[in-house]
């Protein structure tokens, strides 16, 4: 069983204001698909993102992580409990939970281990919801390019390999669920090139190429991109989501 990697707690607080939040409907539709609205588990919650918007959804969640330095940056809600703990031992009683999630993570999780877990603690036909995104989406091609060379060229040597795991949309991983087809979910915001940029300095390989190489290659990608992109200027930055469904047979 691998030991938890943590690769966020150091960038906990710029993670909780600047990453994407997901959209309403996706929780909607799981609370449709969950046999019961009692209760939630959001497994690797971090700063909440998933787990704050399933309260809306059910009667009650639990948000774990391994790391209390993300967890430190959940915004608390009166249906939410968050606790640290690894995700193959959530300490959850057996065949209580409605729904188990996992956002744009699954891919840094034991998932044999993890998959026993939420099999243990699922509820008969529970629901196991996994979710990631890949690089934003502006729909202007000078934008776009530049962020493909950016996470391909200058940061792409210091993506963990995990990363390849996002990249196929989770489609290459075991998932010995009853699968069922979701329809297109994605996330979109209006932002500022600011956000955006903000936003891609949270990404774990520009930490890594920070610490490499003693500069910041954030600050030749903002020069880049001002060519096409005004700093006061508003844009609708789009991430489809990859998602993936199983229920408990």
């Amino acid at each position: 069983m691998h030991t938890f990697a943590d690769h966020f707690s150091a960038l906990a607080p710029a993670y909780a204001a600047a990453r994407p939040t997901y959209p309403p409907e996706l929780f909607e539709w799981l609370g449709g698909l969950a046999p019961r609205r009692h209760l939630a588990w959001d497994c690797a919650a971090g700063n909440g993102q998933a787990t704050l918007p399933l309260a809306a959804v059910f009667d009650e969640v639990i948000g774990t992580d391994a790391s209390a330095a993300q967890l430190a940056q959940a915004t608390p809600h009166p249906r939410v409990r968050y606790r640290a703990a690894v995700a193959h031992a959530s300490g959850l009683a057996p065949a209580s939970v409605d729904l188990v999630t996992v956002a744009q993570a699954l891919h840094w999780l034991d998932l044999p281990a993890f998959f026993l877990e939420a099999r243990r603690v699922l509820v008969s036909r529970g629901v196991l919801a996994v979710w990631c995104y890949g690089l934003p989406l502006t729909g202007e091609a000078r934008v776009d390019d530049a962020l493909d060379r950016f996470y391909h060229e200058t940061v792409g040597p210091y993506w963990c390999p995990e990363r390849r795991l996002v990249e196929s949309g989770y489609r290459t991983l075991p998932f010995p669920f009853a699968e069922l087809e979701p329809p297109a979910f994605e996330m979109a915001h209006d932002w500022t090139l600011r956000q955006l940029l903000a936003y891609v300095a949270t990404w774990s390989a520009t930490a890594r190429f920070l610490a490499s190489e003693r500069y910041d290659p954030v600050a030749p990608l903002a020069a880049e991109l001002r060519a096409a992109w005004d700093d006061d200027r508003v844009r609708r930055v789009r991430w489809p989501l990859s998602v993936r469904v199983g229920r408990v047979a």
